[in-house]
């Protein structure tokens, strides 16, 4: 069976100063069809790097990763983003942004406009998707501006579900407020992503929030330790100094 999602011998550098920093070292996984996968590390540990190679959004040095059997890295740039808007979705609460004069549920409906709807239909299906995340016809009309941090990811996620993707990736979702909300939201997550059939590919710094996924994998000192053999087929050789990835990455 061919996997959705496949990384191998994956290598990634970045520019430090006079010197290249080896970030990901011959990493190789599999994610299938339907499947949660949680990657859990500190900062700078490499699993924000990861989850924009899976998405397509950054190349790496070397290695192979395909998306339903197709290389990524041998797509052009266009390419990547007409799969990065129709079969996959990437998300990441350090890039939200809000626009003043803009409701709810105007962003996400328009996050459909390569989908040839006109802009009641857009907003019919946002607000079918915004319902899902529970926020409510009151919710989908106030403007973006005015939502809190729990608020704005539940967008987010309305605005990555308006597009029926086959993979959503996650990059540390949100610091919710208490543990109720972000309990809340990982549930709701995992529901959308089982109703769906969609694979999820989810980095967080806390342990927890990744509780209740499929898989598990830990990324750290330039190894990948998984809970199933599947989802991750390598520990990487060598190890690299803590600290060493670039902030952020």
């Amino acid at each position: 069976m061919t996997s959705l999602l496949s990384f191998l011998n994956v290598s990634k550098r970045y520019p430090d100063g006079g010197r290249a920093v080896l970030v990901l070292d011959r990493v190789s996984l599999e994610v299938d069809a339907g499947v949660s996968v949680g990657v859990y590390g500190a900062r700078r540990s490499g699993k924000s790097t990861l989850l924009r190679l899976a998405a397509g959004i950054a190349l790496p040095d070397s290695g192979t990763i395909r998306f339903d059997g197709r290389d990524i890295t041998q797509m052009t740039g266009g390419e990547r983003g007409r799969l990065l808007r129709g079969e996959m979705a990437f998300m990441c609460a350090a890039d939200w942004r809000a626009n003043p004069g803009e409701t709810v549920v105007d962003h996400v409906a328009t996050s459909l406009g390569s989908e040839g709807l006109t802009m009641r239909e857009a907003r019919r299906r946002a607000m079918h998707v915004l319902d899902r995340v529970e926020i409510g016809a009151a919710g989908a009309h106030e403007p973006t501006i005015a939502l809190s941090a729990a608020e704005s990811v539940r967008v987010m996620l309305a605005r990555a579900l308006a597009r029926n993707p086959r993979l959503l990736v996650l990059d540390e979702p949100a610091l919710f407020p208490n543990l109720s909300e972000r309990d809340g939201f990982y549930a709701m997550l995992r529901s959308a992503a089982r109703e769906r059939n969609m694979a999820l590919l989810v980095a967080s710094e806390e342990m927890a929030s990744l509780q209740g996924f499929n898989v598990l994998i830990s990324i750290a000192d330039g190894e990948l330790i998984s809970t199933e053999a599947r989802a991750t087929v390598v520990s990487l050789p060598g190890r690299r100094r803590a600290g060493t990835e670039r902030p952020g990455r």
